[in-house]
């Protein structure tokens, strides 16, 4: 039952919400290699010159890409199809990630499991390289491998939103006036699947079965909405009067109430928050509810 409510919800918000942020952008056919290349595991990947990038992991080795650019703010968008049947220790990431000792990152990790039994999805935020900001949910509403679907980070200087098909499942505020680390430095898109099979499923206790491999995660979707890095460490000039910048508008400041209700609902499946345990964090971070 609490299956078919969610899906219910999914449906009807996706019509209210999908207008804010998705309506802004109209995704072209951008070639994967006018923004993106191979950072590693070249011989694990496929483009098939059609829109679709498929990477494979087998026991020899993962792989990945990166963006051609560092960004300093934007909405990163990829329509992904995870490793199917048991991926048990397998982990398909799209995350942002910049090049620095003291890094920021913010990350989808989608954690596998075995046959039947629903993915895990996994957000982090990195500020100025402290890390620790887990959030959990698992994606019992929809199989992540048995088709695409969008994830996207929205990153501007007013807070950094996470989205499953256009639905917000997690927000992270610019409370900077208030001491909290906020990511600020130009990142790069990067996108890898690899073996996690230490700690991503059941706490490291399942480990991965090689007789399922190859195991393929298909990626669609790569043209970019960023403002482009200009190499000094910081930006272009990506202000909300800015040609082409709508995602640093004061409009985007905060959700609309119709994200404020999806999001709300959808945070009812989170399995673990940082925020939320008292045992890891005695004095839990400044951002979390106190």
């Amino acid at each position: 039952m609490a299956s078919f409510l969610i899906f219910g919800l999914l449906f009807s918000i996706v019509h209210e919400f999908g207008s804010v942020v998705a309506s802004e952008v109209l995704h072209d056919q951008t070639g994967f290699d006018q923004n993106y290349v191979i950072t590693w595991g070249q011989d694990h990947v496929k483009n098939n010159g059609r829109g679709e990038v498929q990477l494979f992991m087998d026991k020899s080795s993962g792989c990945g890409f990166g963006s051609r650019q560092s960004y300093s703010s934007g909405l990163f968008r990829l329509s992904i199809k995870t490793p199917s049947k048991n991926s048990a220790g397998v982990v398909t990431a799209f995350y942002l990630s910049s090049n620095t000792s003291n890094h920021d990152e913010l990350d989808f990790e989608f954690l596998g499991n075995r046959e039947g039994k629903p993915i895990t999805l996994q957000t982090n935020v990195f500020a100025n390289g402290h890390g620790n900001r887990e959030e959990r949910i698992n994606l019992h509403w929809f199989d992540p491998s048995d088709g695409f679907h969008d994830y996207k980070v929205l990153w501007n200087p007013y807070h950094t939103v996470f989205f499953i098909d256009d639905i917000p499942i997690r927000i992270f505020k610019n409370l900077t006036s208030k001491a909290v680390e906020y990511p600020s430095q130009p990142m790069r898109i990067l996108v890898s699947l690899w073996n996690g099979e230490d700690w991503a499923t059941d706490g490291g206790r399942t480990k991965i079965d090689w007789s399922n491999a190859p195991f393929v995660a298909q990626f669609q979707g790569f043209d970019v909405d960023g403002c482009a890095s200009d190499g000094s460490g910081g930006g272009h000039s990506c202000s909300s009067s800015s040609s082409g910048s709508w995602w640093n508008d004061g409009k985007y400041k905060a959700l609309t109430p119709e994200q404020e209700s999806a999001y709300r609902k959808i945070r009812q499946y989170m399995t673990y928050d940082y925020c939320s345990d008292k045992g890891r964090f005695p004095k839990l971070p400044p951002e979390c509810p106190q």
